[in-house]
């Protein structure tokens, strides 16, 4: 097994190969345009899982305000790639970066991946009536037939 080696450096990311992901096999952003992609990774803290000889296999990218608080999104392995720990790795990377240090909060949303995310210390809200969100599933479908 190769190892996974995560760089922030965004010049490493391989665009196309996150919005084909993102795009086509997420089911939280099915259809998402390639420019709201690049959107995103331009204005996040992403992580990129990279195998010798084989290229970018992972990806994640943070969202926040590097003092406060902190969102993690997008989190993949293409499926050619799972069962090697290479989640694990990706995640244990993101939460030891310098920048997300001393956060009062740091959220994802998740529906499949809970058991990976609590051995980082995620857990449901404390106080879950105290959270609120606007959620339009739908937006890039929306966007497309508009």
């Amino acid at each position: 097994m190769s190892a996974l080696r995560v760089s922030t450096d965004k010049a490493e990311l391989d665009l196309p190969l996150i919005h084909r992901f993102l795009s086509t096999e997420a089911y939280w952003s099915l259809g998402i345009p390639e420019e709201t992609v690049a959107r995103a990774v331009a204005g996040s803290l992403c992580f990129g899982g990279h195998v010798d000889g084989v290229g970018q296999v992972a990806f994640a990218r943070v969202v926040s305000d590097f003092a406060t608080f902190a969102y993690l999104a997008d989190v993949f392995v293409l499926p050619a790639h799972r069962g090697r720990g290479y989640s694990k790795q990706l995640v244990a990377e993101v939460m030891v970066h310098p920048q997300l240090q001393g956060l009062r909060r740091f959220m994802l949303a998740t529906s499949d991946a809970h058991g990976l995310y609590a051995q980082y210390g995620f857990d449901t809200p404390a106080r879950p009536q105290t959270l609120m969100e606007v959620s339009r599933p739908d937006i890039y479908n929306e966007i497309r037939t508009a």
